[in-house]
């Protein structure tokens, strides 16, 4: 069972609460984030209390929001938590729900001309947020490895000069602080889908999350991630399946494109596409992410490269701003199809 505060709880509050879950023969795991406190009441609930509707007796306390019975053991993620679509508001722009959602921009920041061209192009072509890497993981500890907060602030500039807010990726615990000054959605990459640390850093903070799911994550393991974030107070968790490792050589990865509607049963999450990383080339691109709207998704995210032939980081799977807007035309039909709307 899960026990929602409200915002006005006090902290009083919250150990009353505790105290009264032990004196039943519970146990509480309390998670208190910047908005509001969470406990996950553990234990055989309808053995420990016979005769009485655990729901109601925590329903009525005055500090409580809300109080869910939860079988998933991804509690607040679940269907079971909320039977209806969350939607993250981003600047306006809303990511879930019939909401149709474009991310896109280059792999990497590399400097004030890419950035500005790139971001002007995409937004023509009806782009919502605009993403790059600042903070980047890779193979090779020699290649390029990112500008850091120099890029954070060209990347912040771009998204400020097209109207668009940015969404970025935090690698390390210790680049938190800097990257939430200009970030707009803090991006967590398939390499830290299991960095619970990280996970719980983030989740204590009052930006969206886009969590990407791990090379070899299954979807639950998936799910759970997001637990560690929502567990800790941050509910705005956006769900991105990238391609998994497979056998297969032909694509950097293979994208589960089953795992939309699996997701969309088991989770009241947003759930996105990032066609880039799992195909690994541009020209499969556009086919992958038109399969991705046609399965449900929510939204894609797309890298673009203002000219990819000259870009430091994954310049094979990057699409050239005009063939971005090739692909968006053929989103548009899709989405009016799949009852999806583009804002």
């Amino acid at each position: 069972m899960i026990i929602v505060t409200k915002k006005s709880s006090k902290d009083e509050d919250v150990e009353r609460l505790k105290q009264k879950i032990e004196e039943l023969g519970l146990k509480a795991h309390i998670s208190k984030g910047s908005r509001r406190t969470i406990i996950g009441v553990i234990g055989d609930i309808d053995k420990k209390i016979e005769k009485i509707d655990p729901v109601a007796v925590f329903s009525l306390d005055k500090a409580v929001d809300s109080v869910h019975r939860v079988s998933k053991p991804y509690k607040l993620a679940s269907r079971e938590n909320k039977d209806y679509d969350t939607i993250i508001d981003v600047k306006g722009i809303k990511i879930g729900g019939e909401n149709f959602t474009m991310m896109a921009g280059p792999c990497s920041v590399e400097n004030r001309e890419q950035m500005l061209t790139t971001a002007t192009g995409i937004k023509k072509c009806s782009a919502h947020i605009l993403r790059g890497g600042a903070f980047k993981p890779r193979t090779s500890p020699y290649t390029f490895q990112g500008l850091g907060e120099e890029g954070l602030k060209l990347l912040k500039e771009a998204g400020e000069k097209t109207n668009m807010p940015i969404v970025t990726e935090v690698m390390n615990p210790k680049d938190l602080d800097v990257v939430l000054k200009y970030a707009d959605i803090l991006q967590i990459g398939a390499r830290n889908i299991q960095n619970f640390s990280l996970l719980k850093l983030v989740g204590q903070t009052d930006k969206p999350v886009l969590l990407k799911r791990g090379m070899a994550t299954t979807i639950q393991e998936f799910l759970m991630s997001a637990e560690y974030v929502m567990s800790e107070g941050n509910a705005d968790v956006i769900l991105c399946e990238r391609g998994i490792r497979t056998f297969e050589t032909a694509t950097r990865n293979t994208l589960d494109i089953s795992a939309v509607p699996v997701l969309k049963k088991e989770t009241h999450l947003p759930v996105i596409i990032d066609p880039s990383h799992a195909a690994g080339k541009r020209e499969y691109v556009p086919a992958l992410a038109r399969a991705a709207i046609a399965a449900g998704a929510d939204g894609l995210l797309i890298e673009v490269h203002y000219n990819p032939a000259i870009a430091v980081s994954d310049a094979a799977q990057q699409l050239t701003i005009e063939e971005f807007c090739e692909l968006m035309e053929d989103i548009k039909k899709i989405a009016a199809v799949v009852g999806k709307v583009i804002q």
